[in-house]
């Protein structure tokens, strides 16, 4: 696990955006396509509006979702709003590019196993992302791996439902399909997430986000959530 500090989160999301323009790169070269987990947030926003302004084999690139409300299309707490705008109407990804997740569909659970199946037959089985980019909530989850909830010891599908977490049941990676990813990229910023951040780098506490692999890991934060001096475990 490595830790690269930005000045602010804009400073962050920057670095972040250098960091998945580097592994598209290379995953195009190797295997003639990248395939890129994002999550949602304000951070991470910033972070794909500096990504698209890349120059990057678009056709070749493939958004997936990390985690989703289970709200109607077009609902501003989905993450898909804003992916649709930032990358595919107002940026350079091609639309059949962006995986997104179908939690409008009634049956959910067969919904999460057709969306595992569709990315599949598309990248291969098992399913493995080129880079996985997380967030850590302040009550240190990632993703929708939220504390307490039953999705936290699914071992056998790479997607699954949550339980209603502040009021909306998710769709969301699990743990075995975080720890095949090529690559793990946390993006953390501001002062909230200075305690779980420290726990994160030290590999301590019992918090969902403990639970992610970290080997081939970069964490990215700012000098507000950065705790000083900084211990990686």
């Amino acid at each position: 696990m490595r830790l690269i500090i930005g000045a602010d989160p804009a400073g962050a999301a920057s670095i972040a955006a250098g960091e998945i323009a580097r592994a598209c790169q290379a995953a195009v070269a190797a295997r003639g396509h990248a395939v890129i987990a994002v999550s949602g947030g304000e951070t991470p926003w910033l972070m794909l509006r500096d990504l698209r302004a890349v120059t990057l084999p678009w056709g070749a690139i493939h958004i997936v979702q990390v985690d989703e409300r289970c709200a109607a299309r077009g609902d501003p707490q989905r993450n898909l709003t804003r992916l649709e705008e930032i990358l595919v109407r107002e940026g350079p990804l091609p639309a059949a590019n962006l995986w997104s997740m179908p939690v409008d569909d009634t049956d959910r659970i067969t919904a999460a196993a057709d969306y595992q199946a569709a990315l599949e037959a598309r990248f291969g089985r098992p399913l493995r992302f080129d880079l996985v980019q997380l967030g850590l909530g302040t009550d240190g989850h990632t993703a929708s791996l939220v504390p307490d909830d039953p999705v936290l010891d699914v071992t056998d599908r790479d997607v699954a439902i949550t339980a209603p977490y502040q009021g909306l049941p998710r769709m969301t990676l699990t743990y075995p399909v975080l720890a095949r990813a090529r690559e793990r990229l946390w993006l953390a910023t501001g002062a909230s997430k200075a305690a779980r951040l420290a726990e994160l780098l030290s590999g301590t506490g019992k918090t969902p986000a403990i639970r992610v692999a970290r080997d081939h890991t970069t964490v990215i934060a700012d000098t507000a959530s950065a705790p000083s001096p900084v211990l990686i475990g």
